[in-house]
């Protein structure tokens, strides 16, 4: 029997079922995401800009678009409680932290290799970022300056703090899940995860899951109390790159190479939609506070045809009439 909130979500996407495209930059999009508010969604692109959209009612308005990189912007997040702030993630060995109000770049903190991973604790107080020497260095938000720096033997892929702010999650390339204990850095588990890659890792809102997304195409779902694995879901067959939950943490929606984005209900695996793209998906991220997902795809074919900007960010989940 399927679940009441199922029922409701499908009829919500059946009226709801609108994508459309806004253009962001120049090239590729490699992260979105969403300030804790809702208000705001920023991109960070291979063209070395990261742009913030203002959301008014279905549709995102440019606010602005920030420079200073010198390399691809690779990932980026927002400050977990106040609205304005949002870091960025650049191969150019660089963090940089940018408020929307000034919308100037308010700190340059210089790193050790290419950046690639980044996420704010969920206190706020630090920053960790991931470089392409597996390399993940913890900075502090206020002073600007690290504080401690962890080399790893592994492929460290994506980064995560739990809810709570007493572990630290690491994703590699040998398909585990790395359990660190925060602030002290101890190693606490390796999860054995995956039999390939194991990519990317998302907390659940409400602290109940974490999800992690592999290169043998699974996701799978994590209970954070007792860590073991509570269910798979299999309807990609590409790695996974990307994984979002719902902010009411009963939705997940994961992507890849495949032309769609898979939205699953959480607590059953079974399918509530899937979003068609006529391409490659490297990020999502859901609205924190409505049934909204932002996504960006590769460009089609690697080829920009003139008739469609590259580096595009979409929104589904619009009213149909919008």
């Amino acid at each position: 029997m399927a679940s009441q909130y199922y029922q409701e979500m499908q009829e919500s996407f059946k009226n709801n079922s609108k994508s459309r495209e806004f253009p962001a930059h120049t090239a590729k999009v490699h992260s979105v995401a969403w300030s804790c508010d809702g208000r705001r969604l920023a991109s960070g692109s291979f063209d070395k800009t990261a742009s913030v959209f203002v959301l008014e009612k279905d549709r995102l308005v440019k606010e602005n678009n920030y420079r200073g990189h010198g390399d691809s912007v690779d990932q980026l997040c927002w400050h977990p409680t106040n609205p304005d702030l949002f870091v960025t993630a650049s191969g150019d060995k660089t963090i940089r932290i940018w408020d929307v109000r000034t919308t100037k770049c308010i700190a340059t903190v210089n790193t050790k290799g290419e950046n690639i991973n980044i996420c704010w604790s969920p206190d706020g107080q630090t920053i960790a970022v991931g470089n392409k020497d597996d390399v993940v260095t913890f900075i502090d938000a206020k002073t600007h300056r690290s504080k401690a720096e962890e080399q790893f033997k592994f492929e460290v892929n994506e980064i995560s703090w739990n809810n709570d702010n007493d572990m630290f999650f690491l994703t590699n390339g040998n398909g585990c899940i790395n359990i660190l204990s925060y602030p002290e850095l101890k190693p606490i588990q390796s999860i054995n995860a995956h039999p390939s890659n194991c990519i990317c890792i998302k907390f659940d809102p409400t602290g109940k899951y974490f999800a992690t997304g592999s290169a043998d195409a699974l996701v799978s779902l994590w209970d954070v109390e007792e860590l073991v694995c509570v269910r798979c879901f299999s309807r990609l067959d590409w790695p996974v790159r990307t994984l979002s939950f719902s902010h009411d943490g009963k939705m997940l929606a994961s992507a890849s190479e495949d032309h769609f984005i898979d939205i699953a209900e959480v607590e059953t695996g079974e399918k509530l939609w899937e979003v068609q793209c006529d391409s490659p998906t490297f990020t999502v991220a859901w609205h924190p506070k409505r049934p909204l997902l932002a996504y960006a795809c590769d460009d089609k074919e690697g080829k920009y045809d003139n008739n469609r900007e590259a580096g595009t960010v979409k929104l589904f989940g619009l009213p149909n009439d919008s």
